[in-house]
């Protein structure tokens, strides 16, 4: 029970980690490229989306790719 419980974790830290560096990115380069509106919010703002971010960021990628391409 404790290697399930132990992997469990290491797989819940390595999607904390990916989510935390592809929220920096999209925050401050990514958001604006989906959302235009976004190049005029403040800082502040885009620190109370953050956890949001880091908690969706395989959604939040699959649509930044997509508006990329068309």
């Amino acid at each position: 029970m404790e290697t399930i419980i132990t992997i469990f974790l290491a797989i819940l830290g390595i999607y904390f980690v990916i989510g935390f560096i592809f929220g920096l990115y999209f925050l401050f380069k990514g958001a604006s490229k989906i959302d235009p509106l976004m190049q005029d919010t403040r800082k502040k703002v885009r620190i109370l989306l953050f956890p949001g971010v880091i908690a969706t960021w395989p959604f939040l990628m699959s649509k930044l790719f997509k508006s990329k391409t068309t």
